[in-house]
């Protein structure tokens, strides 16, 4: 009986502390940080359906603020996420914005081309990561630091 009475109680404490959260901000919301080292930039993203500021896609959220996006890598699964694992991801082009989108998945090295290095000056990386150490995000992610390296790209 004890158990049945507490139970309401355990309920009812944890909405009554949950209004006094703080809402947590992703990195892609602290614009103020970031947007001036994108103005006047040519910039490329690598994201996919995760990349949300809010309840805004990123790409749309750069387009918006007038950034100019250049290109947007793939990770595997696609830019929308609608591949499956292990499935071919081809270049394409963003029917929304009618952005190029780069895949770096299937192509190998797992490295954009050199003509696609050039297109931009800084590269915005934003997936959330599943947490898993062998995953293919975090090492697109060490390719894309690699590869932005050698070409002396910046990358946020």
């Amino acid at each position: 009986m004890k158990k049945i009475l507490v139970l309401p109680f355990i309920f009812l404490a944890a909405f009554v502390f949950a209004e006094n959260c703080v809402p947590v901000k992703t990195g892609a919301e602290l614009t103020d940080i970031y947007f001036p080292l994108l103005k006047g930039k040519r910039v490329a993203v690598m994201t996919n359906q995760t990349g949300m500021a809010g309840d805004v896609h990123l790409v749309d959220m750069l387009i918006g603020n007038d950034i100019n996006l250049v290109g947007i890598f793939s990770p595997e699964h696609g830019f929308r996420g609608t591949a499956d694992a292990g499935e071919h991801v081809s270049s394409s082009v963003d029917e929304k914005t009618g952005i190029p989108i780069w895949s770096l998945y299937g192509s190998g090295s797992g490295k954009p081309a050199a003509d696609k290095m050039k297109a931009f000056d800084i590269l915005l990386f934003d997936l959330q990561d599943v947490g898993l150490r062998f995953y293919t995000y975090y090492a697109s992610m060490a390719r894309l630091m690699d590869a932005c390296a050698e070409h002396g790209k910046k990358m946020i």
